[in-house]
């Protein structure tokens, strides 16, 4: 007659389901779900310093035979698109903005008024001037000036997409460091779960010193500075 088995223990339940999670968790950060937090205002005001996004990875993603493609929630960047990619300057470090120009798109900008193809984009509904100046494309100028507010024509390349901030006046975006190759692209924000108007990391890091002061002053402002409004906000 053959012996039950030995009982395993609480402790190696508990552990066995920690390292399930873990991966799962793991393989959903790297393919499907990635988690995202708003560190500086380029994007204000669709989204706050402080807010924390799910950004869909999938959405993006290439379905090897015609019937994946038609089944699977997956599709091509469009313009209007909120993506998260990593920085053509710095491709270590990740950058959310807004898809404003497809591959063998013509943009321009004239007089903060942006043109797409030679026709007038509509970009009432999210994009905010915050500087009422206006500056020329003139040579006198350093960079960030010369081209916030009239440059172009330029065409974007095969491949490749121009991405720019809501807050148009105090972004650094493809006006200055060029178009996003496709493969930079991370996925779309899809979804603001927390956001947190108590001060946010700019995502240095300074020692583990700083990093439990700033984790003591998120639990101590919990409750009073969670934004719950922007809680479960869909940003477009």
């Amino acid at each position: 007659m053959t012996a039950d088995p030995a009982p395993r223990s609480t402790f190696r339940e508990y552990l066995e389901a920690l390292l399930i999670a873990g991966l799962f968790l793991g393989f959903t950060n790297t393919f499907v779900v990635k988690t995202f937090f708003i560190p500086s205002g380029s994007m204000e005001e669709t989204l706050l310093v402080g807010d924390h996004l799910f950004v869909n990875r999938f959405i993006f993603g290439a379905a090897p035979t015609a019937v994946e493609r038609t089944v699977l929630p997956l599709r091509q960047p469009r313009r209007g698109d909120i993506v998260v990619f990593r920085s053509p300057e710095r491709p270590t470090i990740d950058l959310v903005k807004r898809l404003v120009g497809l591959p063998g798109d013509t943009i321009r900008s004239v007089g903060k008024q942006l043109y797409v193809n030679g026709e007038r984009l509509d970009e009432s509904g999210y994009v905010v001037h915050k500087d009422s100046r206006t500056f020329p494309n003139a040579p006198f100028l350093d960079q960030q000036h010369r081209l916030r507010d009239n440059f172009g024509p330029i065409t974007v390349p095969p491949g490749e997409y121009f991405c720019m901030g809501d807050n148009r006046d105090q972004s650094n975006d493809s006006r200055y460091w060029g178009t996003v190759p496709a493969r930079y692209l991370k996925g779309r924000a899809s979804l603001i779960y927390w956001s947190f108007g108590g001060g946010t990391s700019d995502g240095n890091w300074r020692g583990w010193g700083a990093k439990l002061a700033e984790l003591a002053r998120t639990v101590a402002g919990f409750v009073t500075e969670t934004r719950w409004s922007r809680t479960l906000h869909l940003p477009r």
